[in-house]
Order: C-alpha cells, then structure tokens, then sequence
C-alpha cells in the first residue's frame, strides 16, 4: 500500500485572542506557538497502521511556510518514510478551496497511490472540508469520520462515527479517509528516529542558516555553502523535498488568496462574563439546600 499523510502545522489556539489576528482576518501565525493539528497525528498512525500490516511506504505531505519541516521531522520520527513541504508565498492566505486545489495537484505530481488519509479537520479553522474537498478534485471515493481501518478481500473497511453510533463501509483503494481523533492513539516518536532526523532539513531553511552563520559572505557564496550541506544530507537521506507552485502545475488564479473566494469579514474578542451566582455554606446543611434546590429544578432527579 502507498499511503499518503496530508498534515497541517497549525496555531496553538488555545493562545489565540483579537491580538493575533490580521488586519485581513487571517491569523497571525508568527506570534503563536506552532504544533502538529491533532486530528493529522491520528491519520498518520492509521496510515501507519496499514503499512505495518500491509507493507509499503506512508509518505507526509503539508502546505506551510518553511517552519513547518518541524511536523515533518515529527512525522519521520513517529515512523513516516518520506515527506514533502509545499511552500511558496504564492500559497498564503489560502482557504479551503485554494488549499484543496494545491495539495490535489501536488497528488497528482507524486504519482499512483492507494490511500490518503488526512485528519477530520484543522484546530486553526474547524471547517473538515479540505479532506472531501481534495477528494472531489482527485475523482476519489472518500468515507470521513473514521475511527479504525482493517483490510479484508482486497478492500478496505473503515468504521466511521455517525450520530448516535457507527457503521462501518468497504470501498477499494484508491481511496481518501478523514480521520476523528480521539478513537486513535497517536505512536510516540522513536527515540532512534528522533535522533536520526533531528538535522533532517529543506534547502530554504539551510540559506537561512547559512546567511546568519556567514552574514559577510556574497550571496553566491552562501548559495555554494547552502547547495553543498543540502548535497550532504541529501546523501544521509536527510534532505526533505520542497515543491513550490512552479513544480506542481497550478492555475495563479486558484491558489493562495486570489484564489481563495471566502475571507474573514471580521473577528470579534469575546470576553465571558458570569450571571448570576449564588454562594453555599460549606457545611452540611448548605449542602442539603443545595441538593433539594438541584432536585427541584430538575437537575437532579
């Protein structure tokens, strides 16, 4: 099986306030904590899963600015053979629609697969449409929600979460599945591959490092020294790839903002305010008013 992880580096946004939002709605990634969206961790040990079971290859693939090759480290470390970063400002301020376009083309780029997987949604904008979205564009069947994945017959059976229960649906790869996190834990990274791809890198990231170590070197210098420790790891099987938009064949209009229909019209600071209280003697008997008052109101029955 070829599995492909489509993970997304996202803003802690339990720290996310007015404050670090844009003038444009968008948010303010720069000023917050960046981690791996939950839900993309628990798609990953699925795809994991099927790998371990069925052999073959779990390749991640994220759109983001350089900074997130740090999920991809995090990836290669859980257990990931390959990953890919798709980065280019080009891609900025992308909604679902524009995203779901970019990650299809650079789909098509890498070639045949089997699976897709992908978690239920992004903690950074709660929609859960990129995954379907991105299945409607590559002609695939698609089963969202799932919880567990089994092989049997040559067909994949997927039990997913519906309202009150689940049911569980066979369909034959190739095929994209959504993942809900909560049902799947999610491996710990392999101390042996922590170590292994601690300096797994991108080549933008290592100009970046090599301007700040060499600040009186020329440009072409620093490209030289950049190309030469990108030939070094690429040797240590270190080098993670970059796509940019030239390299996956996309309309200009379709991708980052212009190619984005939605916005945010406009973000709004909610501070929670308490009603109306009432205080309890911490003593049995305001414990038992307390009790018959619960009962009487039907809370407790």
């Amino acid at each position: 099986m070829r599995c492909i992880v489509l993970v997304k580096q996202v803003p802690d946004t339990k720290n996310i306030t007015a404050e670090t939002m844009k003038e444009d709605g968008t948010v303010n990634r720069a000023a917050l904590p960046a981690v791996f969206n939950p839900d993309d961790l628990c798609a990953l040990e699925l795809a994991l899963q099927v790998r371990d079971r069925c052999g073959g290859t779990v390749e991640v693939l994220t759109m983001g600015p350089p900074r997130a090759v740090d999920i991809l480290r995090d990836a290669l470390s859980r257990g990931a053979d390959k990953a890919i970063l798709l980065t280019d400002r080009r891609f900025a301020a992308a909604d679902t629609l524009a995203t779901s376009y970019t990650l299809c083309q650079a789909i098509r780029k890498m070639g045949d697969v089997d699976l897709i997987f992908c978690g239920r949604q992004a903690i950074d904008g709660d929609t859960a449409q990129v995954g379907p979205q991105t299945a409607e564009k590559l002609g695939l069947p698609q089963v969202t929600y799932a919880q567990e994945i089994h092989e049997k017959d040559g067909k994949i059976h997927v039990r997913r979460e519906v309202e009150g229960g689940y049911e569980i649906l066979a369909l034959i790869p190739p095929a994209l599945i959504t993942v809900t996190g909560g049902y799947v834990v999610p491996r710990p990274r392999s101390a042996k591959r922590t170590i292994q791809f601690r300096n797994a890198n991108i080549l933008p990231n290592i100009t970046t490092q090599m301007k700040m170590k060499f600040p009186d070197q020329s440009e072409e210098a620093i490209k030289r020294q950049a190309e030469e420790e990108a030939a070094r790891l690429k040797e240590k099987g270190l080098l993670i790839d970059v796509w940019s938009a030239d390299d996956i064949d996309v309309e200009a209009d379709r991708i980052g903002y212009g190619g984005s229909p939605t916005w945010v019209f406009k973000v709004q600071k909610v501070t929670l305010q308490s009603g109306e209280h009432k205080s309890i003697d911490a003593s049995e008997t305001g414990i038992h008013s307390l009790m018959r008052e619960l009962v009487e109101d039907h809370v407790l029955g």
